[in-house]
């Protein structure tokens, strides 16, 4: 059954791939984002009603809307514009200090024709160019199948080793701070359409025979809510050229350093207890 599964999306691919083919195909999908937040912390360092606050403001730091603008070979996956969050405390002397996630000026270009990406980030005030070969996704497709909205959908999955979140304490030294991360195994679930002929997807999601619609990374939902195939007006898809440019490795490093200046900027001299500073990295 799942071999004749895998036949009918192919040959379906191939049919939209086709019809497609006499025009110039482009299109834009809007996509809603959460994540939810279930982080365990001790109760003698921070009380029940300041963790529920906290998972409560985390939770809203990841409920976002992204555009993925496509074509047949390339697209473009930045965050709707919206006004800015402040960036406020919690009050009772603790902050929190929230460790990676993309800010609302990040681009992803993304050209499958290639495999290779562009991505510019604005990490810590600076802008960064990573440029990289787009990671082959070893997908399993299944034989599920399901409508969103009005597109037949089919589901693929597979699996990644991704870090745990860590959750920091301000007065942990250099040793607990310089310690590897955990990993563990993840299953990504995707929803793909064939009905729309592109091996394409949100943010780093790709490799399929249709356009990505959902997708379920741990604690991570994707969900496309809108799309809108063929708009009168021409869709400009430009790969990003600001910043200083880097590949994923070297970004990584970066990141891992920064990470660390954060937490020791951020750390209370000691002996000084009058609050605490936490930091919450999502891994994967």
């Amino acid at each position: 059954m799942t071999t004749i599964i895998r036949v009918i999306v192919v040959a379906l691919a191939v049919v939209f791939t086709t019809a497609v083919s006499a025009q110039e195909f482009q299109g834009v999908a809007t996509y809603k984002t959460q994540r939810k937040i279930d982080i365990k912390l001790d109760s003698t360092q921070v009380n029940t009603e300041m963790h529920e606050r906290m998972m409560e403001m985390m939770k809203k730091q990841f409920q976002k809307t992204f555009l993925l603008t496509f074509n047949k070979e390339a697209s473009i996956y930045k965050q709707e514009e919206e006004l800015d969050k402040p960036n406020v405390g919690m009050g009772d002397g603790i902050q929190i200090v929230s460790i990676g996630g993309g800010g609302g000026s990040d681009v992803l270009y993304k050209n499958t024709k290639e495999n290779r990406y562009a991505e510019q980030v604005d990490t810590y005030g600076k802008i960064f160019l990573v440029k990289d070969d787009i990671e082959k996704l070893e997908w399993k497709l299944e034989s599920e199948n399901k409508y969103i909205g009005e597109y037949q959908c089919f589901k693929a999955t597979y699996t990644k080793m991704v870090e745990k979140p860590r959750v920091s304490f301000g007065d942990e030294d250099d040793e607990t701070l310089d310690k590897a991360p955990e990993m563990e195994e993840r299953t990504v679930t995707a929803w793909y359409t064939p009905q729309i002929p592109v091996n394409n997807g949100p943010d780093n999601y790709q490799g399929l025979p249709g356009l990505i619609l959902e997708v379920h990374d741990g604690n991570l939902t994707i969900i496309c809510s809108k799309i809108v195939l063929n708009p009168e007006d021409k869709i400009e898809i430009a790969e990003p050229t600001k910043g200083k440019e880097v590949n994923q490795e070297t970004y990584e490093d970066i990141m891992d350093k920064k990470a660390k200046e954060m937490m020791e900027r951020y750390r209370p001299a000691k002996g000084d207890r009058n609050g605490e500073n936490i930091s919450i990295r999502i891994g994967g």
